[in-house]
């Protein structure tokens, strides 16, 4: 079985990758599986200077998913360079950096660098819920993320760009095609979804931040909706996040028209899913007989683009 994919000139060897923020910089999964197996690691969120996150609690459990109110903390972009990417580079596996700024002066400062350092893809996080400023303003304003891609773009010369749309807007496709036309290589889609939770003993926020990111299967049915909406909406290819937790859900996001997925919530559950996905992906391929995996992407029978929520 063929299970090599492209997102755009980046070729990657199976369409099973890690989602930011859920594998750290590789290095912490390294003994529960062989990076080598991946089509690509995306690593924890790069910021210009090391951020320590907010303050605890800032993980709880809920119905089918977590909440999570990290707050985007990271060893920063120097530190990144010389002690987390070499690291990386000894596997024959795609590197992927998510990145995060503040301003868009900072979004180009980091993808220039990490351009200059050769890593294969650039990931813009413009839509992160869990801080007070920054990426989510770039990635629910219009204007604001066509100017800011536009930037990015100009800066970046040989890595790949793919731009995470926040699910927090009212037209999905509009924000897929902004970001296609901005210059962004690929969009994957999507970040985790605005909730909070209440301890009923103490009358408290479980979370320090009372707001956090909610993630897992309980986001999967918007997600999937908002892949098949945007690949409906773009030629770019798109790379599909939220609740993927076993190779039906992974299918299932392809046969909506994701190219790529990108395991994230699910890996705190079972460390080795990402490669029992892909194992599996083969198992799926044979059993019905087809050769490339590229032949589901898009598959979805029975569906018009037309349909909306009214109807």
């Amino acid at each position: 079985m063929d299970l090599t994919v492209h997102i755009g000139n980046l070729k990657l060897k199976n369409p099973v990758m890690t989602a930011s923020g859920t594998f750290g910089y590789g290095e912490e999964y390294s003994e529960f599986i062989d990076l080598n197996m991946l089509g690509a690691v995306v690593v924890k969120g790069i910021s210009l200077k090391p951020m320590e996150g907010n303050p605890s609690p800032r993980i709880c459990e809920t119905p089918c998913g977590m909440l999570n109110s990290i707050g985007l903390q990271n060893v920063g972009l120097k530190r990144f360079l010389k002690d987390k990417l070499p690291y990386l580079r000894k596997f024959d596996t795609k590197v992927i950096v998510n990145v995060l700024g503040n301003t868009l002066q900072e979004y180009v400062r980091l993808s220039k660098s990490l351009d200059d350092a050769g890593v294969d893809a650039i990931e813009l996080n413009v839509s992160c819920p869990n801080v007070k400023k920054g990426g989510i303003i770039f990635g629910t304003d219009k204007k604001a993320l066509a100017r800011l891609l536009s930037k990015v773009r100009a800066s970046v010369n040989k890595a790949l760009l793919i731009t995470k749309l926040s699910p927090n807007v009212p037209n999905i496709p509009d924000f897929s095609r902004i970001a296609e036309d901005a210059g962004s290589d690929a969009i994957s889609l999507i970040n985790t979804i605005p909730g909070m939770a209440i301890d009923i003993e103490t009358w408290k926020p479980k979370l320090a931040n009372i707001i956090g990111g909610l993630s897992g299967p309980a986001i999967k049915p918007i997600a999937l909706r908002m892949v098949w909406e945007a690949s409906k909406a773009v030629k770019i290819p798109v790379i599909g996040i939220g609740g993927i937790t076993s190779t039906n859900d992974a299918i299932e996001f392809m046969l909506a028209g994701a190219t790529a997925i990108e395991v994230g919530t699910g890996n705190f559950i079972n460390p080795r899913l990402t490669v029992e996905i892909i194992n599996e992906i083969e198992t799926y391929l044979q059993k019905k007989s087809i050769h490339n995996v590229t032949d589901i992407i898009g598959g979805l029978h029975g569906a018009s683009s037309n349909n909306n929520l009214n109807n």
